[in-house]
C-alpha cells in the first residue's frame, strides 16, 4: 500500500483534491507498475508560514512524501516525481523551485491493510 502524503499552502476545493487523488493514483499505478486498489492520498492544506523550503520562490509550495514499497527503480520512482511535479505546475502555477518528492522505501511486510499484509515487490 503506497501511502502519498501531500503537504501544501495551495488551497483546495473538494473537487480539485478528487481530481489530484484520482490523477496521483492513476500515475501512480501506471509508473509503479500496480494496482488502484490500494493507493492511499493524504492532501494535507497548510498555512504558508507552516512549510519552508529555503530555495522556495514566490507561490504555492507542495512536498510530497511517497512512502512505497522498495524495489522501483530509480528511473520509474523519477518519472514518477516528474509527472506529479508537472501536474502542479501546469493546474496550479507552482513553481518548479517550490516542489519537493521524497520517496521512502519500506519491505513490504511493513506495509499492511486489515485483510493482508503486502508482499516484496517482483518487478524492475
Amino acid at each position: 500500500m503506497p501511502l502519498l502524503q501531500f503537504d501544501t499552502t495551495l488551497s483546495l476545493s473538494a473537487d480539485e483534491k478528487a481530481a489530484l487523488a484520482e490523477f496521483v493514483t492513476d500515475v501512480y499505478t501506471e509508473q509503479m507498475a500496480t494496482t488502484a486498489g490500494h493507493v492511499a492520498v493524504s492532501i494535507r492544506a497548510r498555512e504558508p508560514a507552516d512549510l519552508h523550503l529555503g530555495r522556495a520562490v514566490d507561490g504555492p509550495i507542495v512536498f510530497l512524501d511517497a512512502d512505497i514499497r522498495r524495489g522501483r527503480s530509480v528511473d520509474r520512482k523519477r518519472r514518477f516525481a516528474l509527472d506529479v511535479m508537472a501536474y502542479f505546475a501546469e493546474t496550479f502555477d507552482v513553481p518548479d523551485a517550490n516542489m519537493k518528492v521524497v520517496f521512502t522505501e519500506h519491505q513490504g511486510e511493513q506495509m499492511m491493510g486489515v485483510d493482508r499484509v503486502g508482499g516484496e515487490w517482483d518487478g524492475e
